[in-house]
């Protein structure tokens, strides 16, 4: 098989012109960009998108069934639309969900009685990772379904197939318990003990990741926000950074490499993360993407681009945004185009249909 882009991309080895990753939800700009109303055709809406814009990769839907537009709550009407106000926001092809992560919890008694050991059965507990994790064997077969089974238990060299986790660490104590109780109970000597057993199901998953027939491990934890960390150094290094080193060591034994994704500024902890064994980070705009790259020899790294500019949609200003993302691709080879903090539905169609134009024209080397 031949080495995908992605993969060039992935593992720093510069393909000629310069691939995507986008994070994408908006319905309505491939309902511009197409001409075919996305709300009434999405199969049809998004084949045609993958005929103009193959390089965004977007996944076909299997159903070209109407889908409702959001806000139409049908004869609910003002009612429901009063009752989500405050709870709920305009989100791709639908709507968001309120933010409940850990409402369970209510004390931080409750949360140094917790054993996620003991719990090991997550199906019907909303941890984004959702899975039951007592039966290694059990786990192994729900990921090992989702590639072709004459794949055996090895990739394609150069395909770019890759398996993702979304509480590499960090998210699992964010997600069960909470934003406040986290911040209440995390310097508690007590929350080592739940952070033990955390550690002890993510091995688990990261042996069942080194069985898997995948070249990348992409995985995900939310350590800082727009302005930076949100725990101390040396609270990171106790509890996160040791575990990624572990995780990321059990599936590059194995042959796999790690790329780590976060949302917000990365630059405090990039150095700890490469460290760790990532072969680089896919992140947001806030981060100094060129002083990364410079530190570290063609690593791999994505997110620079900035929605805020798309929004304002002014020619110039995207087309200038796209040649500093330019200039950055040529500080690492393992650099993608990706407007990391999303393109997300009020994303003018045009102005995604300029930074689409101006990455061919300019994104290649």
């Amino acid at each position: 098989m031949a080495r995908t882009d992605k993969y060039l991309a992935y593992m720093g080895l510069g393909p000629k012109r310069v691939p995507h990753w986008e994070h994408w939800s908006n319905p309505d700009a491939e309902t511009y960009l197409t001409g075919i109303d996305y709300y009434a055709h999405p199969r049809e809406c998004r084949l045609r998108m993958r005929e103009l814009y193959p390089e965004l990769d977007l996944a076909v839907p299997e159903s070209d069934t109407a889908i409702p537009k959001p806000g139409d709550y049908g004869e609910a009407g003002d009612a429901v639309q009063e009752a989500k106000a405050h709870t709920h926001v305009r989100w791709g092809e639908g709507e968001s969900w309120q933010w409940d992560w850990g409402h369970t919890f209510r004390t931080a008694d409750e949360v140094f009685a917790f054993s996620p050991l003991e719990q090991g059965d997550y199906t019907d507990i909303p941890v984004v990772e959702s899975h039951d994790y007592r039966h290694e064997d059990k786990l192994y077969e729900y990921y090992r379904s989702k590639w072709p089974a004459e794949w055996g238990d090895r990739a394609p060299e150069g395909s770019d197939a890759m398996v993702g986790f979304y509480n590499t660490m960090f998210m699992w104590p964010l997600l069960t318990f909470g934003w406040e109780l986290f911040m209440e109970t995390c310097l508690d000597e007590r929350f080592e003990r739940i952070m033990d057993e955390f550690a002890e199901i993510n091995r688990r998953v990261f042996r069942v990741f080194a069985r898997l027939p995948v070249n990348f491990v992409c995985c995900h934890d939310d350590i800082v926000t727009s302005r930076g960390p949100t725990c101390s150094p040396q609270w990171m290094h106790k509890y996160i950074f040791p575990r990624y080193e572990e995780f990321w060591g059990i599936v590059k034994d194995a042959g796999k490499e790690v790329i780590f994704m976060v949302d917000g500024k990365i630059d405090a902890h990039a150095d700890d993360v490469i460290a760790c064994g990532a072969r680089g980070i896919i992140t947001e705009p806030y981060t100094d993407f060129k002083s990364i790259a410079r530190r570290h020899n063609n690593c791999f790294l994505a997110g620079e681009g900035d929605n805020r500019v798309l929004c304002r949609n002014n020619a110039n200003e995207i087309k200038a945004m796209v040649l500093d993302m330019v200039e950055t691709s040529k500080e690492t080879l393992g650099y993608m185009m990706c407007i990391g903090n999303h393109i997300p539905w009020n994303v003018p169609g045009e102005a995604v249909k300029r930074y689409i134009e101006y990455s061919r024209e300019y994104a290649k080397r």
